[in-house]
């Protein structure tokens, strides 16, 4: 395990730290992310004919071409290709530290969510726009900015002669689609890796821009498609109904057996797990932090009476607790329903919904795969076909090891120095299969996620943006943590 630090960060100059990092977002990351955004790389989930397209390559070049130019000294990068998968940015920085013998690794992704609808008439995922500090369009905040990042807080410290232990970059192309391709990237690349001692990843979120946010947990991820079939082909409902069983209520018995309709409460006793003491601290502490921000900075719609609709819960702890250490159920996909100027008076043959099921840190994904299948496919109501199909690429949670002292310290003097506010701490309801996979590989490792993925921020969703002015302070950060590793 790392041990405290030797290294005299008082040396580092925080005002040069920042006056470099301000003119690298200024000149070069700025213009190279507007351009990232207008090419829709789309992760292989939501393109199968990536290859064929390109635009995962396109990307993947642009950033290298960029990172391949920054002063950094020793820097040497790769795109990593194996047969049939999406390509790979490997880089090294070696260490400008004599006698230091373990890795930093630099962790970020460059594939894209789909469009998704709802976006505001001037803006789209492909069309990007900088306005008061915020960079809108898909994919520059989730997570095309990290190797910028990573990069230039490299180079800000070589630019000050600051001594640094060796630093190694994976920036990935299929974290959207569950990270599968990833996998064996980790497995080919283990030996180049060396002894990870401190993993850095930028693709989490923040509860304000305030202050630097570390993300210690994140929720494991079940998805696929669940299909009701009840008839070979559609019939007049006026003539049937009634004899012929809806498919959609089909669909809703199975919905009874899983969810509590009333509350959201996953009804599977195997979906939940205990929160350790250390969370529901950290969850109490951040709930006085953010209050009821928590849950009023959704964009909620108006509601039946002329209000905004209520969330599940006003309590801004248990909100918090709900969206990171409980399981939750998302529809995200249907089929089978025609759009509402083509419905006729039909029994339709068939429903199918896309279900996303977000899993509690410490719940094992594949049990909860095998689980959901049988309980959706047991004994179905009316002998209806149905069938559950999960997604490739099922993932674990995962929970942070404890925080060693002399990382606590640095980033909450980095927090103190770029944000003038101590280093908070957040569970988040997303998935980042890497984490678990480096924490397995190097149980010895410290870990450093963080991201830009603030209030509104909306990503996978319409609106996204990047907020510019927290990015540049993450980026001086990330350099002051590097600085101070032992």
């Amino acid at each position: 395990m790392l041990s405290d630090p030797t290294q005299d960060t008082r040396q580092l100059d925080h005002d040069a730290l920042r006056a470099f990092v301000e003119r690298k977002w200024h000149d070069e990351i700025v213009p190279a992310l507007t351009d990232y955004i207008a090419i829709p790389a789309k992760s292989p989930a939501f393109d199968p004919d990536w290859a064929k397209h390109g635009y995962l390559e396109r990307v993947v070049r642009d950033a290298a071409q960029w990172a391949e130019q920054q002063p950094v000294r020793g820097l040497t990068l790769e795109i990593v290709r194996l047969e049939g998968r999406t390509p790979v940015i490997f880089f090294e920085a070696p260490a400008t530290r004599s006698g230091s013998d373990e890795t930093i690794v630099l962790y970020g992704h460059l594939d894209k969510q789909p469009e998704f609808s709802g976006w505001r008439h001037d803006l789209g995922p492909w069309t990007p726009k900088l306005e008061d500090g915020r960079l809108y369009g898909r994919g520059g905040a989730d997570d095309g900015y990290a190797i910028y990042a990573s990069i230039t807080a490299l180079a800000a410290l070589d630019a000050q002669h600051i001594e640094r232990p060796r630093c190694v970059g994976l920036i990935e192309t299929c974290e959207e689609s569950g990270s599968y391709d990833l996998l064996p990237y980790v497995d080919a690349l283990r030996d180049r890796l060396g002894q990870v001692a401190l993993v850095v990843c930028l693709d989490s979120g923040a509860g304000n821009y305030d202050q630097l946010w570390l993300t210690t947990s994140l929720r494991g991820l079940v998805s696929g498609d669940l299909v009701v079939e009840v008839l070979e082909e559609g019939i007049h409902s006026g003539s049937y109904g009634g004899i012929a069983p809806s498919s959609f209520r089909v669909m809703r018995q199975l919905f009874e057996r899983l969810e509590d309709a009333a509350t959201g409460n996953l009804l599977p006793k195997g979906f939940h797990s205990a929160i350790p003491h250390e969370r529901l601290r950290e969850a109490e502490a951040t709930a006085r932090i953010l209050g009821d921000s928590v849950w009023k900075s959704l964009p909620w719609a108006c509601g039946q009476d002329g209000r905004a609709v209520l969330p599940t819960t006003t309590d801004p702890q248990q909100a918090l607790l709900d969206s990171t250490w409980r399981p939750s159920l998302s529809v995200t996909g249907a089929a089978g329903l025609p759009a509402l100027e083509s419905a006729g008076n039909v029994l339709r043959p068939r429903t199918a919904f896309k279900l996303s099921l977000r899993l509690p840190p410490l719940v094992e994904a594949a049990k909860a795969v095998a689980d959901l299948k049988a309980l959706l496919e047991f004994d179905p109501p009316y002998n209806a076909k149905v069938t559950f199909k999960p997604d490739a690429g099922a993932a674990n949670g995962w929970n942070a090891p404890a925080l060693a002292p002399w990382l606590g310290e640095a980033l909450n003097r980095a927090s103190r120095t770029h944000y003038g506010a101590d280093c908070a701490y957040l569970g988040q309801g997303g998935t980042i299969p890497l984490m678990n996979v480096l924490q397995a590989g190097f149980p010895k490792s410290q870990f450093m996620v963080c991201g830009v993925l603030g209030p509104k921020s909306n990503a996978h969703g319409p609106n996204e943006f990047l907020h510019v002015p927290y990015a540049k302070k993450l980026t001086a950060t990330v350099a002051e943590v590097i600085a101070a590793a032992p």
